[in-house]
């Protein structure tokens, strides 16, 4: 009986053991999952005052404009559905044709030459030459330099009764007659915002590519130089590959800007002559501010997202083909 009894206090004794044990197992868990909510909490705080920013000013905007695009309001009367009425409506839009040709064209002019502009003073600056850090500043400079002053800067020196450039060219000899009317000449107007545009990028993607620059293997150019190639080959076989991942930043960056273009336009041509510089993002402006069909302009939104975004996924898609 003693036996069976100690063997019972025994087994009551292990139970209440184990018991507290596992308590004590549920407690821990419960702590670790008490400090994983906390340390969540904290996380979400810092990031929940950005989010609500951005959820309210950039978020909610956007997907209204997305469902205001099948919509008619003009912002005052009711809003009205209008199924794909502004879709259609841009094939007869002969300013929106205009805008997104435009558009086009300034981007597949800007982009290349910016980065060919960026990428050629990136190296003439990196070497070591008298005053580098005052040339580097003031290639920057037009980056940072106020729009507006800019612009009326650029109208003066490309007036095309008294600007400097055309009397620079009537010294080489151009005729008078044949010399640019630049912004305000139709034929011209154009290229007067893509060499403003060049003018005002060049400097900042300058930056990226002098960063870039810095992280090229020294070895690659003495192997190169051992093997006898001249300046040309170097930059081709050496140079270019390993900027590789800075040029896909700066085409990406570059092509989504030049889709945008919006400032250096209303500065200096406000879209004319006639449609000579109407782009997208303009054309958005005066149908939302000026008209004041928001639905419509909330079309014309959408279409230019949709084209950079399938720009940019084409991008994309060509880097990871050349990887």
């Amino acid at each position: 009986m003693r036996q069976s009894q100690g063997w019972e206090d025994h087994v009551a004794a292990t139970g209440l053991d184990t018991a507290s044990g596992q308590t004590r197992k549920k407690r821990r868990v419960l702590t670790k999952r008490q400090q994983t909510r906390r340390a969540s909490l904290v996380a979400y705080s810092f990031i929940a005052p950005n989010f609500i920013g951005f959820a309210v000013f950039t978020l909610g905007p956007i997907i209204f404009a997305f469902a205001l695009a099948f919509m008619h309001w003009d912002g005052s009367n009711p809003i009205e559905f209008a199924g794909l009425a502004n879709f259609f409506e841009l094939f007869h839009d002969r300013a929106f044709q205009a805008a997104f040709w435009n558009t086009i064209i300034y981007t597949v002019f800007s982009v290349p030459l910016t980065m060919a502009c960026s990428l050629g003073l990136a190296m003439l600056l990196n070497k070591k030459i008298f005053g580098r850090d005052f040339f580097r500043a003031a290639m920057f400079f037009p980056y940072v330099a106020s729009l507006v002053a800019a612009a009326v800067v650029w109208n003066m020196l490309f007036n095309p009764e008294m600007g400097p450039v055309n009397m620079i060219l009537y010294t080489f000899g151009i005729d008078p007659q044949n010399l640019p009317g630049w912004a305000a000449d139709k034929d011209w107007a154009m290229v007067t915002i893509i060499l403003f545009g060049i003018w005002k990028q060049a400097g900042y993607f300058m930056v990226i590519y002098l960063a870039g620059l810095q992280g090229v293997n020294r070895e690659l150019y003495e192997a190169a130089d051992l093997d006898g190639a001249n300046s040309w080959q170097k930059f081709w076989n050496v140079t270019l590959p390993q900027l590789a991942p800075t040029t896909f930043f700066v085409s990406v960056m570059l092509t989504i800007n030049s889709f945008k273009v919006f400032d250096q336009v209303y500065m200096i041509t406000q879209g004319g002559p006639g449609t000579s510089t109407l782009v997208l993002v303009y054309h958005i402006y005066n149908e939302a501010f000026i008209s004041w069909d928001l639905g419509y302009s909330s079309m014309v939104a959408l279409v230019l997202f949709v084209l950079v975004l399938a720009v940019t996924l084409i991008q994309f898609r060509f880097s990871r083909s050349l990887d």
